[in-house]
């Protein structure tokens, strides 16, 4: 299969802003339905926190893709290095598993480079989806959109009940998948 063009995202790297970031893994296929792939996302998001000092304000896993949003806390970042330092650990990952334990899945990840070199993809060719937000109120809403995702999807009745989410930590409940260390302004009244 040839590729299509890169998508150019410009990424704003603007002392003080926050960022959404979307990962859609390829072909829009559900390969973060299972636990340890979920499992290899968290350690990655992880790494790349400390890594980057980065504040972790919500996020939410769904089947095919992944919604972060954080505040980067230096004062230069590089948003491309974030997103390749939390998007290439899963994709070795995932592929190293694949290639061990269910080859034939991989021609659904397979890419025939010029040259006709093959790769495999567990994301979506290029640096994913990137919004910067300054204001509090804007930041509230992505929280708010993030932990109703599940629920728009009709995997859950109730935002709190999808796992894979920061809502359960911002109700204050156990069995938090991944901690955020951080969280948005509150808007002013």
């Amino acid at each position: 299969m040839a590729l299509p063009p890169r998508k150019e995202v410009k990424h704003y790297n603007e002392p003080g802003h926050a960022h959404e970031m979307t990962f859609t893994c390829q072909n829009r296929l559900p390969m973060l339905d299972r636990d340890r792939t979920r499992e290899w996302l968290r350690d990655a998001i992880i790494r790349a926190r400390d890594l980057h000092h980065l504040e972790l304000w919500a996020y939410v896993f769904m089947p095919e893709h992944a919604h972060l949003f954080f505040l980067p806390l230096q004062r230069v970042y590089d948003m491309s290095l974030i997103g390749k330092s939390i998007k290439q650990p899963v994709a070795r990952r995932a592929t190293n598993w694949l290639r061990k334990n269910a080859p034939a899945f991989l021609e659904q990840l397979k890419i025939v480079r010029p040259g006709e070199r093959i790769e495999y993809r567990f994301w979506l060719q290029g640096p994913g989806y990137d919004r910067n937000a300054t204001e509090p109120k804007t930041a509230w809403e992505m929280v708010n959109y993030f932990h109703e995702n599940p629920v728009r999807r009709g995997l859950v009745k109730r935002a709190i009940d999808w796992t894979w989410s920061s809502a359960r930590q911002y109700a204050g409940l156990d069995g938090v998948f991944l901690e955020m260390n951080g969280r948005p302004p509150d808007p002013p009244l």
